[in-house]
């Protein structure tokens, strides 16, 4: 018989480009939830935020901030910036692109993710912000 469990994660991040591994939360609520074969959506409500995956060291946490600057700097004007004059057009640009959300298969009660494969959350807002993470366990 299917199953739907829903729960949220609560973040504080320290700003832009912020990295946080969420793989043991969302690990944790696939437990809780006793789900054993399904689907974990993962989504970040907001929409300067984002969920992807990314081998969680060192060097890519800082090879991907600088792949952002480079692909969509902060430094070229944003029509959003003639509207809002918060400095963050940069941010929305590079959320739509990265995107909210990520489905990972769950086998045996378990997230089915690469050995070197962790679930993280972007901040990608200028500020550090409080943010919501949305799980979603459909399942039996």
């Amino acid at each position: 018989m299917p199953v739907n469990y829903y729960e949220e994660i609560n973040l504080k991040t320290s700003g832009e480009v912020d990295i946080i591994d969420i793989t043991g939360m969302v690990q944790a609520i696939v437990e809780r939830s006793g789900i054993k074969n399904g689907i974990a959506l993962v989504f970040v409500i907001g929409s300067t935020g984002a969920i992807t995956t990314i081998e969680y060291e060192p060097g890519l946490k800082k090879d991907l901030p600088e792949a952002l600057e480079r692909l969509f700097p902060r430094s070229i004007p944003y029509e959003h910036e003639k509207t809002w004059h918060d400095g963050n057009g940069h941010s929305h640009i590079r959320a739509s692109f990265l995107k909210p959300d990520l489905s990972v298969p769950v086998v045996d009660g378990k997230l089915v993710l690469g050995t070197w494969q962790q679930i993280v959350f972007v901040e990608l807002d200028v500020r550090p912000r409080h943010r919501r993470v949305a799980v979603q366990l459909v399942g039996e």
